[in-house]
């Protein structure tokens, strides 16, 4: 397969330079200042896996970037839900062997993403008309003092098609500039050794680990595979999601009659094929550990024994930012939990807020998000019990009152928050990505200086609403 993949990259990589003697140029020929990337492949791009192919990004109409990459469709709901697919992609050697590189300054990975907005006109379909939403709680999260995804506005071509304005981003992975934890090798199965690092992920299944090398159409109706978990790949909690003992199997059809109780863990790094069984076995524990200490032990008490397994101040950022924009997948999907050596459970980092600022009315603007399980009781994935338990302790809810307390006069303050959006939303109108994304992907009518004013109405409201409801607590 490498042979055939290296040979699919030198036959581009000649015929790219007998059509263009003369050197690459910028596909968009404008005077933005965003960057322009332009992606090439020889094959059609898959799901899975990678097909090789080209990435080149302008800036100024110049050439800064150019590499040989691995390229395939990500995402499940996303993918199937949009015409404007979002990309995986890997930079790669001459021998297509995955190489850290730096793209537009950040910190050299191999790992990256360019993430699209879900687009459908024929369906009426747009989760984010300001295209801002991941942007703005990254960068939210990151001056909470908080690790998360760096991310730079694009403007994208695909093999000639210019499919508009996306988001290059960083893959959350362990690295020692994105989620900086301990490497677990397969030989660590003991003692200090086995306890970290660890990534889990509450997260619906993908048909990527469950159904690889499908045909592409296999994946624009494989809604089965978002809850096909099994031991290989996941562990599901011994408790239901509201902290009852499970007495039923795990592993059950997807979509069963119980499923909206369980609450699935699936082991992000290590890769669930590289991890060994001590190491599974360990992390099991630990988790099960943590959550039985959090539902037995006395609130009313001076002492508690949960804390012993949890950063609580990890928990506490994670809770705050995902209330302040709205997420309705919080707490129950693309919710990351990192452990690393010697060390406890983390929540973070944040991920996957496109249908957050209120974009779906589903919950009330003057409600907590973490109460989703009283709006859609019905819904396959809910809440973990763990967040209603903490909001009863006091000793968490103290915790809460200080730390937005210290937000509120620094990363929270409220101009603070409305400049971040008025001047990315700016940034964008300015060089004429908004004008031209909406050319591309059309059918559906966007005002959109009226979703921004929207958006900053929402975040301004939510962070007075949260003044009151966290100081009554």
């Amino acid at each position: 397969m490498k042979q055939f993949v290296a040979l699919l990259t030198l036959v581009f990589i000649f015929s790219t330079c007998k059509d263009d003697p003369a050197g690459p140029t910028d596909p968009l020929g404008t005077d933005s200042d965003l960057p322009s990337v332009e992606v090439s492949t020889t094959v059609s791009i898959e799901n899975e896996p990678k097909v090789p192919g080209q990435l080149r990004i302008y800036e100024g109409g110049e050439e800064t970037f150019a590499s040989t990459i691995g390229i395939e469709y990500r995402g499940s709901t996303s993918y199937r839900l949009s015409d404007k697919k979002s990309f995986g992609v890997e930079t790669w050697d001459e021998d297509n062997n995955d190489i850290d590189r730096s793209i537009l300054g950040f910190p050299e990975e191999e790992d990256w993403i360019l993430q699209g907005h879900v687009f459908r006109a024929s369906e009426g379909i747009l989760f984010d008309p300001t295209l801002l939403r991941h942007h703005i709680g990254y960068e939210l999260y990151r001056a909470m003092g908080n690790y998360a995804s760096r991310s730079q506005f694009v403007e994208l071509s695909v093999n000639g098609d210019f499919v508009g304005t996306y988001l290059l981003m960083e893959k959350l992975k362990r690295d020692k500039n994105r989620i900086d934890i301990a490497r677990l090798n397969p030989s660590e199965t003991t003692g200090e050794d086995v306890t970290g690092g660890y990534i889990l992920k509450i997260d619906k299944t993908s048909g990527g680990d469950v159904a690889p090398n499908q045909p592409l159409e296999y994946y624009d109706n494989n809604w089965a595979d978002d809850a096909r978990y099994n031991e290989d790949i996941s562990f599901r909690s011994a408790y239901g999601v509201n902290g009852d003992s499970l007495t039923f199997e795990p592993f059950g059809e997807p979509y069963h009659e119980n499923q909206y109780l369980e609450t699935y863990f699936l082991y992000e790094y290590p890769r669930a094929d590289r991890m060994v069984s001590e190491q599974k076995q360990y992390i099991q524990d630990y988790v099960h550990a943590f959550e039985t200490a959090l539902l037995t032990d006395d609130l009313t008490a001076t002492t508690r024994t949960y804390t012993d397994y949890l950063d609580l101040a990890s928990f506490a950022d994670h809770f705050l930012l995902n209330e302040l924009v709205g997420n309705v997948d919080a707490y129950r999907l693309s919710t990351y939990l990192v452990k690393d050596k010697g060390e406890k459970l983390r929540m973070g980092p944040v991920w996957d807020l496109n249908i957050g600022y209120n974009g779906q009315n589903l919950i009330p603007r003057d409600e907590w998000i973490v109460n989703y399980n009283e709006y859609a009781p019905n819904d396959p994935w809910l809440v973990p019990f763990w967040w209603k338990r903490l909001l009863s302790d006091p000793i968490f809810i103290d915790l809460l009152k200080q730390r937005w307390n210290e937000l509120r006069i620094g990363a929270l303050r409220t101009q603070a928050v409305e400049d971040l959006v008025r001047e990315t939303s700016d940034y964008l109108i300015d060089n004429g990505a908004i004008e031209r994304n909406y050319e591309r992907w059309f059918g559906l009518t966007v005002d959109y200086p009226t979703e921004i004013n929207a958006m900053v109405d929402y975040l301004r409201e939510r962070l007075v609403w949260m003044d009151g409801a966290i100081e009554g607590m």
